[in-house]
């Protein structure tokens, strides 16, 4: 549906800030006031297309379109008029990328996402190189000789299909048109935020934010540069690369032709880190959850950048003015993928049903859930899988299955995160859609014998972004006043002992071994 222009009729002061959030199943805007409450909000569904098998695309045109309508719809929905806008602050999927002509802005191609596995050849044949070994053997001694640990992430790097080094690379290789204009300085390439950027700006700015660069593959953060080593490596120029600016930063305004007046652009921020900020995980040690399409386990580590370990790896969280804060992640797929596949085979007919379905037995029964819908990281070959079926299974312990494979995937991310970070954790504070599950919830909390805290609204990449924003234009004043904004809907804390749950987690455990390398 088209969404409409607002006249120019003369507005009071701007006191509100925008968070839109672009990602990988909605984009969506709510409009914030002092307070950090939702004034208005939009919403609309993200159509990935599926060209060939394997291939996830978003039309970049489509996206524009909807973005730009979620803007208006939820300044609408709050009554308002954009002149009382301050800032918009946008947080945006990570990794997927498109290519465009510097000098027409036409793109080469769709965007590519983040889940699209049109690399996988050369990123299997790459991780197999022998070049790739000669590397990892350099690093090994260098890392050994000099203890730095910038050198410890290249000893044991590979390729993953989730990054955008080997889909850039195919780009260059099967798309001529990009590889000729890169050749004569005239490409330039974007992720999510860089393009609305520049189509918010009618092509005047050109840039990313820290948090997006980090996420790519391609950016270094031990230098804060994106990678020549890397780019050599893959035959890519590094004139492709945007200029990397503050994560709260003004860049510039949205043409005043798109929403009747100027919207200064305050924030550009990677979904994950905008959650963390929108959680206000400011201290070393701080941890956020995220449970959504995926699930991501962030932690806060200060000044410290530390180095890839197996199953871990550092980005950078935020950079405002001097601060530049780093994170560790970990990942785990197919979390609210899972839960939707076992609504749309009619498991349940409302997700709300879930905790209550899981809680009304008292175990699975035996019966584990592997999920595998998307590649691994680790394992490409990882079948998902139902094990331990019986006569007697019902829906409700094929669903308990499902919710536990979530809580004992959590509790071995955990157990790595305080094995390989070396850092206090501190607060843990969960968010996405599935935290709203209670059995996920408090299972995951027994699992891992800390408490975990739910904020009242789950959409935190959305609030990240408005905080990022808000700062930026003086809307608020610094990071003590937001965290006075939080609120909290409710405290999981451990009730059950990790023994009683062993028998399950060790029956899951041999059911995963099981849909290994199948």
């Amino acid at each position: 549906m088209p969404c409409e222009q607002q006249d120019g009729a003369a507005a009071a002061p701007a006191r509100f800030v925008l968070g839109v959030d672009v990602g990988s199943t909605v984009v969506k805007c709510h409009v914030y006031d002092r307070a950090a409450a939702v004034r208005g909000s939009s919403c609309r569904k993200v159509e990935s297309l599926y060209p060939r098998p394997g291939w996830v695309e978003l039309d970049p045109e489509v996206l524009w379109i909807q973005f730009v309508c979620v803007i208006k719809e939820a300044v609408q929905a709050a009554g308002l008029h954009m002149r009382q806008i301050a800032g918009l602050g946008i947080s945006t999927q990570r990794a997927t990328f498109i290519t465009w002509h510097k000098r027409t802005g036409k793109p080469f191609h769709n965007f590519i996402s983040w889940q699209d596995l049109r690399s996988a050849e050369l990123v299997n044949s790459w991780n197999k190189s022998l070049l790739l070994k000669v590397i990892h053997v350099i690093f090994t001694v260098l890392h050994f000789l000099t203890g730095n640990d910038r050198y410890l992430a290249p000893s044991f790097f590979t390729f993953s299909t989730q990054q955008a080094s080997m889909k850039l690379s195919w780009v260059f290789k099967n798309i001529p048109e990009a590889e000729e204009a890169a050749r004569k300085n005239n490409c330039c390439f974007g992720t999510v935020d860089t393009w609305l950027l520049y189509r918010l700006t009618k092509g005047s700015v050109y840039a990313t934010d820290y948090s997006n660069a980090s996420a790519t593959g391609i950016f270094e953060p031990f230098t804060k540069c994106w990678n020549p080593t890397l780019c050599n490596l893959l035959s890519i120029p590094m004139s492709v690369y945007p200029p990397v600016k503050d994560t709260s930063f003004n860049f510039g305004s949205a043409d005043a032709e798109i929403f009747g007046v100027p919207v200064p652009i305050m924030a550009l921020v990677a979904d994950q880190q905008s959650a963390m900020f929108g959680e206000c995980c400011f201290h070393p040690g701080d941890v956020k959850l995220t449970m959504g399409t995926g699930g991501f386990w962030n932690v806060n580590t200060g000044e410290h950048l530390f180095a890839s370990r197996r199953g871990l790896y550092p980005l950078i969280g935020w950079k405002i003015g001097k601060e530049v804060v780093y994170l560790t992640e970990g990942c785990i797929s197919d979390i609210g993928t899972s839960i939707k596949w076992a609504q749309d085979i009619n498991l349940f007919t409302n997700v709300d049903e879930t905790a209550k379905m899981a809680r009304s037995i008292v175990d699975s029964q035996g019966v584990c859930f592997i999920p595998g819908f998307q590649v691994s990281v680790n394992d490409p070959y990882l079948c998902a899988s139902f094990t331990g079926l019986k006569p007697s299974t019902t829906r409700s312990h094929l669903v308990r299955a499902i919710l536990e494979s979530v809580a004992f995937r959590n509790k071995q991310l955990y157990d790595t995160i305080v094995k390989k970070v070396h850092i206090p954790l501190q607060t843990i504070r969960a968010d996405g859609g599935v935290s709203n599950n209670s059995f996920v919830m408090q299972m995951t909390s027994d699992l891992i014998h800390k408490k975990i805290e739910k904020p009242a609204n789950a959409d935190m990449s959305s609030l990240g972004a408005a905080f990022l924003a808000g700062l930026a234009s003086g809307f608020w004043t610094d990071k003590e006043q937001l965290k006075k904004l939080r609120q909290v809907e409710a405290v999981f804390e451990p009730q059950k002992d990790l023994e009683e749950y062993k028998p399950a987690m060790d029956t899951w455990l041999q059911a995963m071994k099981r849909s290994l390398n199948w």
